[in-house]
């Protein structure tokens, strides 16, 4: 062992029939220790089959408890939606039907009204059109019946 000649047969190696060890310097024995090393880092260092499991398992119960959490938001969606066809429009289609007339009627006036007001406006410019102030000859005169006009 110590550098030079040939290895002897140890007790195991004469039960196997006398075959000789392989050294570390054969292609066989190397490609063992690779192996071996491979085994050692896959389970020492790679993570990704636990990885894997725990994305799994995370998407699995994220997806339940997101699914129960959008059912119980169209259930209170589903309750909101029945509560307002059944209570709440009614008393609204009530409400705007009472309003809508009242609020009609007082267009209505306000309307009639403002056309009393432009029928006077133009019957007020109708009359004033025809009618001439009066001139007076004396500038005095004159001043005073712009002021009194």
């Amino acid at each position: 062992m110590s550098g030079g000649g040939t290895e002897t047969p140890v007790a195991c190696d004469a039960a196997q029939g006398g075959k000789k060890r392989d050294s570390l310097g054969t292609p066989g024995a190397a490609h063992l220790i690779i192996k071996d090393l491979g085994e050692i880092h896959s389970r020492l260092l790679d993570h990704r089959p636990v990885t894997q499991g725990e994305i799994r398992y995370f998407v699995k119960e994220f997806e339940e408890k997101r699914g129960l959490r959008e059912l119980r938001v169209l259930k209170n969606l589903e309750n909101t939606i029945q509560e307002t066809n059944e209570c709440l429009l009614p008393k609204c289609r009530e409400t705007m039907e009472c309003g809508l007339g009242e609020t009609l009627q007082r267009l209505q006036a306000a309307n009639d009204s403002i056309c009393r007001l432009q029928q006077r406006e133009q019957e007020r410019k109708k009359g004033a059109w025809y009618v001439w102030p009066k001139r007076s000859t004396s500038p005095i005169r004159n001043n005073a019946a712009h002021i009194t006009s």
